[in-house]
């Protein structure tokens, strides 16, 4: 009988064992009898249901029945007592019939118990609550006779069920685990057991009776004992099958990413080769590569999983296992690393094709700015501007010469990235000497393509720098004639402003003389150094094609100041000629009059007329301007330089025409005209 099928029965708590002993060590069953009419058959059943629960043993010592008839009528407690011999007559040792205190005290003189005892094979007393200890001790009875016996009735009554719920499964589930232990280790794990074995062991060992003999604790130890056993087996039965499961599942997981790795993924790689004509497509070709490295690190990820997986096993397993698992993960590394080399191989050829590309649209750049500034027309104003263009020019050539050279370094990094695959890589593409040997003749193609830009552009530099140097030239002819011009015109003003003096003898003219002779040399020389310049110029101008830029300008002027200067210097050279000839005859006259005072001979009057006249064309002279070809005038010197000059020309001609002597007698012998 199960505690299910009587539970409403059971919760009325119309009997009990309380786990209390007599003094005999039997077990006290107590019939708590109410006020309300007791169904005997509901009693009848919670007693066969009580009494089946102690062991043999427990039985064998006999049950001391406590009938508590205080809230009870006579006639129920004595037909009570009568059931309890057709229920239990021969495990009932004591019936202690609890009354009440003066209630039974005449119907008890007509009922007799203890005349009955042979009858009912029990002794039955009737004692009053406070007399119970008499037969029971206190720590034995429960607080409704004033004992101090804990007895919980609803708990006692969950942990039966617990009880019966664990007896049941635990049966259930070694017939089950038995059936599933026996079963050929070849089938499938797919026979489960209907209760979980964890759950069912842990109701047991959690089980924590009131009473050993009266709960059947032995009971419950005998199916943990056997249920830890069978468990054993059945957990070794699937640790065995999980493992075949888990190696079977590893092997098709490795299955699956070699397949993929070996066929989609490496038709990826196949058909993604190029390396791009520019750096636009080169970044698109990066981009698609970074797709695809993203598929694969998917597949990635799934071998790091599988090769944690493995080595836990390898840790763990059979010598059968081990030989297996290291063959699956021998396979699954090599294909990984390989595809992995393939994808690092394809990365560094994808960055070295955008170096290479980048440098390629650079220099280009550069070699278009360079052919721009060399197609454009040269116009500077000086030459200052035309050193700093052809500077300009050399840097940016310089620019362009480092460019080809990183060019060159770029396309040959690229060239070794792609030609560095290695052999097994090469045979697993399909035309290795197809495709890359284009991208090969490409980039070949793009470098001489860059060195014959760059030699046309150097070719063309040659002569734009031949041009600009003849353009630094022609500046420079044209600044050294301007330079020209001022000196002639600084030598015309120093003729005018201070060669005024025409000296104060004939020796003394004679030296002017000779070295306005060098001074007209220097204006010569200067002169013409400004003719050879221009004329320089003239050959530049027609070398670089442009108009002559002198010929109009610093000509004119060349030619106008060394026309001015040419009558100048004629002007003053005549005049210290007459003050030569003025000199000559004037000292002539002197003399000839010294001679006269001395020996008595006579002047003559042409030597007189001849100082005079020459005197007065002298002077004359000195009073007129220089008259220049545009018809302008110039005076030599200062109107008081040109007074002094004339003053001395007359205190000259004075002297020689008056009588000389008495100022020639005042004179110091060493003076000599």
């Amino acid at each position: 009988m199960e505690a299910t099928t009587i539970l409403p029965i059971l919760k009325k708590k119309l009997a009990f064992l309380s786990g209390g002993k007599d003094r005999r060590s039997g077990l006290i069953l107590t019939i708590p009898l109410s006020s309300d009419q007791t169904s005997m058959e509901e009693l009848s059943a919670t007693l066969d249901y009580l009494l089946s629960i102690p062991s043999e043993k427990c039985k064998a010592r006999g049950f001391t029945v406590i009938v508590d008839g205080r809230k009870s009528q006579w006639n129920i407690v004595k037909t009570v007592v009568l059931m309890l011999q057709n229920v239990i007559p021969a495990e009932v040792s004591l019936v202690c019939v609890v009354k009440p205190d003066e209630f039974w005290d005449k119907k008890v003189t007509h009922f007799c118990f203890w005349k009955e005892k042979d009858r009912l094979g029990f002794e039955v007393i009737l004692v009053s609550a406070n007399k119970l200890t008499r037969y029971i001790e206190p720590c034995q009875l429960t607080d409704d006779f004033g004992g101090s016996l804990d007895y919980d009735h609803n708990d006692w009554l969950n942990k039966r069920l617990v009880f019966e719920k664990f007896t049941k499964e635990s049966t259930s589930l070694l017939d089950e685990l038995s059936i599933i232990n026996d079963s050929d280790k070849s089938t499938d794990c797919a026979l489960l057991p209907s209760f979980d074995p964890e759950t069912v062991l842990q109701t047991g060992n959690s089980w924590c009776p009131m009473e050993e003999e009266l709960l059947a604790q032995p009971q419950v130890m005998k199916l943990l004992d056997s249920l830890r056993e069978q468990y054993t087996r059945y957990q070794e039965l699937c640790r065995q099958r999980n493992k075949r499961t888990q190696l079977d599942e590893i092997h098709t997981k490795v299955m699956q990413v070699v397949t993929w790795l070996q066929g989609p993924g490496s038709e990826l790689l196949k058909t993604h080769q190029a390396i791009g004509d520019s750096m636009r497509a080169a970044q698109a070709l990066q981009q698609k590569h970074e797709e695809i490295e993203s598929q694969h690190s998917e597949w990635f990820a799934v071998y790091v999983e599988l090769n944690q997986q493995i080595a836990a096993l390898l840790s763990a397993g059979e010598e059968e296992e081990v030989v297996e698992l290291k063959a699956l993960q021998q396979q699954l590394s090599d294909v990984c690393y390989r595809q992995a080399a393939q994808l690092e191989s394809r990365q560094n050829v994808l960055q070295a094709a955008q170096g290479f590309h980048s440098t390629t649209q650079e220099l280009s750049q550069q070699l278009d700015g360079l052919l721009g500034m060399l197609c454009a027309d040269v116009a500077p104003a000086d030459g200052a501007s035309i050193q700093q263009n052809l500077k300009l020019l050399e840097e940016k050539l310089q620019t362009v010469e480092a460019g080809l050279s990183s060019l060159r370094q770029k396309g040959g990094v690229l060239l070794e990235q792609m030609c560095s695959q290695p052999p097994w890589m090469l045979e697993e593409t399909e035309s290795p000497a197809g495709e890359q040997q284009d991208n090969i003749q490409q980039i070949q193609a793009v470098m001489e393509e860059m060195q014959l830009r760059k030699q046309r552009c150097e070719d063309m530099v040659d002569v734009r720098r031949l041009k600009m140097l003849q353009m630094v030239q022609l500046f420079k002819c044209e600044e050294d004639a301007l330079q020209a011009v001022e000196w002639l015109g600084e030598l015309l003003d120093a003729l005018l402003k201070t060669h005024v003096r025409l000296g104060d003898d004939s020796q003394e003219t004679r030296t002017m003389l000779d070295k306005h002779r060098k001074f007209v040399d220097v204006a010569q020389s200067t002169y013409d150094y400004g003719r050879q310049l221009l004329q320089a110029t003239v050959v530049l101008c027609q070398s670089l094609r442009c108009t002559t830029r002198s010929s109009g300008d610093t000509l004119p002027r060349l030619n106008r100041v060394w026309k001015q200067f040419s009558v100048s210097a004629e002007e003053r050279q005549q005049r210290l000629e007459l003050a030569l000839k003025f000199h000559t005859s004037g000292s002539h006259c002197i003399t000839s009059q010294v001679s006269e005072q001395l020996t008595g001979e006579c002047v003559e009057a042409e030597s007189l007329d001849e100082v005079d006249s020459s005197g007065k064309t002298l002077l004359d002279r000195l009073t007129l301007p220089v008259i220049f070809p545009d018809g302008s005038e110039q005076f030599f010197g200062s109107p008081s330089d040109t007074a002094a000059a004339a003053e001395g020309v007359r205190e000259l001609s004075v002297c020689a025409a008056s009588d000389f002597l008495p100022f020639l007698a005042s004179l110091p012998p060493f003076i000599c005209f």
